[in-house]
C-alpha cells in the first residue's frame, strides 16, 4: 500500500495494534485476514464547509467524518474542531475508537470526525454559523441508528447544541443523533465527567493489584495530570474527592505545578477560565503554584506515584517516560487517546517487565473508554425516552470500567506471549488490543466481512 500518502498518527496506531496481536495471530493465523480488512475504514467523508464571519466575509474549512467500523453497532465517536485536524489524525482516532467501544460491552461501532476550524477567538455567532454550515453536509450521513457523533477537543456543550439544532431543522425530527446533549433536551447525567471519572475507576483496580500502598484515598499519593480541558479537570476533581494529591495541570502553552496540591476550588476556577478560552499562563502568579512556560509536567516533578496524561496524542515522549520511571512512578493511565509515543510506551513496558515493582501502563482505549461508555448510556436513555439518575449512571460507569479492566487483565495474561511467573504484571496494552480486536473481528466474520 506504498502508493498511499503517509499518515503518521494512523500508522502508529496500526503498528501498536499489530505488534500487540503477534502472539495471538501466531496461534490463530486465520485472523490475519481480519487485521488486513479491519484497518481499512468502511467509509471516509471529506467536504467543504463555507461559513460567514462577523465581517461578512466567506471563510472555508475542511470537514471530515471517518465511519470506520459498524460491526458492533452504529458508528460512534467525537467531532474534533482544531486547526491540527487532518485525515491521518481522524483515521487514527476512528481506528482506536472501534476497539475502545468494543471494550465497553455496548453496541457501538467506531468513527471520528471534525474540521480544521478553530473555535478559539471566534464569537458565538461565528461558531453557530460554522456549525450550521458543517451540519448542512454532515446530516446526510448520520442518524441515531447509523452514526452518532459526540463532542471532542473544541466541541463542547455550546457546539453540540448548535449542531443538534441545525440537524433538527434540516430533518424535522428530534432524535438522539448526537451525544453530549444538554440535560434538559436528552443529555445524560455524568457525561461531562465520564472520561475523567472512568480513568480513576480503572486506575483504582490497577492500584489494588500493583501498589495498594499508593491508594487514591491517601494524601501521600502524588498524582501528575496533564491537560486542563474536560478530561483533565474531572480526573483531577475525582482524585481530590478521593483524597490523593494532584500536583499538575497543563495546556498547550505550559504547565502549572502545585507546591502542596491542587484544591477543588482552584480546579473549578481553571474550568471557568477554559470555558472563556483562557490560558493557565494567566494564573502564573497564584501563590502556591509555579508556572513553567513551554513545558509538560512529566519532567518537572521529582517524585510521582501515578501519571495520567489527559491532553492530546503523543504528549509523553521517550525522555519524559524515562523521567517518570526515575521519579518512582508506578502507574500511567491515559485519559487522552494514544497519549504516549511508541518510544514512551516501550520505556513503560520495559519497566513493567523488570518485576512486580515496575511501572504499569494502561492505554487510552482501555482507561479512557468511560466517556464513550456514558455516551452509549445516553443513547440507551434516548431510545427509551427516559433519564436515569446520577447514581444510576455512575454505578453503570463503574461497572463498565471494572469489566473493561478485567477483560484487559485476562487477555493480557493469556496473549502477551510473556512469562509472568516471576510476578511481572500482565500487559494491559496487549490485553486491550487483543480483546477489542477479537470482539470486532468475530462480529465481522459472522456478518460476512471476512472469511
Amino acid at each position: 500500500m506504498s502508493n498511499l500518502p503517509r499518515e503518521p498518527e494512523f500508522e502508529q496506531a496500526l503498528n501498536e495494534l499489530s505488534t500487540s496481536l503477534e502472539p495471538f495471530l501466531a496461534a490463530n493465523p486465520e485472523y490475519k485476514k481480519a487485521l488486513d480488512i479491519v484497518q481499512v475504514p468502511e467509509r471516509v467523508l471529506q467536504f467543504r464547509v463555507v461559513w460567514e464571519d462577523d465581517q461578512g466575509q466567506a471563510q472555508v474549512n475542511r470537514g471530515f467524518r471517518v465511519q470506520y467500523n459498524s460491526a458492533l453497532g452504529p458508528y460512534k465517536g467525537g467531532l474534533r474542531l482544531h486547526p491540527s485536524v487532518n485525515l491521518s489524525i481522524l483515521k487514527f482516532l476512528g481506528f482506536e475508537q472501534t476497539f475502545k467501544n468494543a471494550l465497553t460491552g455496548l453496541n457501538m461501532g467506531g468513527g471520528k470526525g471534525g474540521s480544521d476550524f478553530d473555535p478559539k477567538g471566534k464569537s458565538d455567532s461565528e461558531i453557530r454559523r460554522f456549525c450550521n454550515a458543517f451540519m448542512l453536509e454532515l446530516y446526510r450521513h448520520i442518524g441515531k441508528d447509523t452514526d452518532v457523533p459526540a463532542g471532542d477537543i473544541g466541541t463542547g456543550a455550546r457546539e453540540i447544541g448548535f449542531l443538534f439544532g441545525a440537524y433538527k431543522k434540516l430533518r424535522n425530527e428530534f432524535t438522539g443523533m448526537l451525544t453530549g446533549k444538554g440535560l434538559n433536551w436528552g443529555g445524560s447525567f455524568i457525561r461531562p465527567e465520564a472520561t475523567g471519572y472512568g480513568v480513576i475507576y480503572y486506575v483504582e483496580h490497577m492500584i489494588a493489584r500493583a501498589c495498594p500502598e499508593y491508594s487514591l484515598t491517601l494524601p501521600t499519593t502524588l498524582v501528575a495530570i496533564s491537560g486542563s480541558g474536560n478530561v483533565a479537570q474531572f480526573t483531577a476533581l475525582k482524585v481530590i474527592e478521593l483524597g490523593a494529591t494532584v500536583l499538575s495541570l497543563s495546556d498547550s502553552k505550559g504547565s502549572l505545578i502545585a507546591e502542596k496540591g491542587y484544591t477543588k476550588e482552584f480546579v473549578e476556577q481553571i474550568g471557568a477560565l477554559k470555558l472563556k478560552g483562557g490560558s493557565l499562563e494567566s494564573l502564573a502568579d497564584t501563590p502556591g503554584y509555579k508556572y513553567y512556560p513551554g513545558a509538560r509536567p512529566w519532567t518537572l516533578l521529582p517524585q510521582v506515584h501515578i501519571a495520567l496524561p489527559g491532553a492530546t496524542q503523543n504528549e509523553v515522549s521517550k525522555e519524559e517516560a524515562e523521567a517518570l520511571v526515575a521519579a518512582g512512578c508506578r502507574i500511567v493511565a491515559e485519559g487522552s487517546n494514544m497519549g504516549s509515543t511508541e518510544e514512551a510506551v516501550a520505556v513503560f513496558e520495559a519497566s513493567r517487565k523488570t518485576g512486580p515493582k515496575g511501572l504499569w501502563y494502561a492505554p487510552g482505549k482501555a482507561s479512557n473508554c468511560g466517556g464513550v461508555a456514558v455516551s452509549g448510556l445516553e443513547m440507551a436513555q434516548n431510545s427509551q425516552r427516559l433519564a436515569w439518575s446520577t447514581l444510576e449512571v455512575d454505578a453503570k460507569l463503574k461497572g463498565i470500567m471494572t469489566d473493561c479492566y478485567k477483560i484487559c487483565e485476562t487477555a493480557g495474561t493469556k496473549w502477551s506471549g510473556e512469562d509472568l511467573s516471576s510476578g511481572v504484571l500482565p500487559s494491559l496494552l496487549s490485553g486491550a488490543n487483543v480483546a477489542g480486536f477479537i470482539k470486532v473481528a468475530d462480529a465481522m466474520r459472522e456478518q460476512g466481512d471476512w472469511w
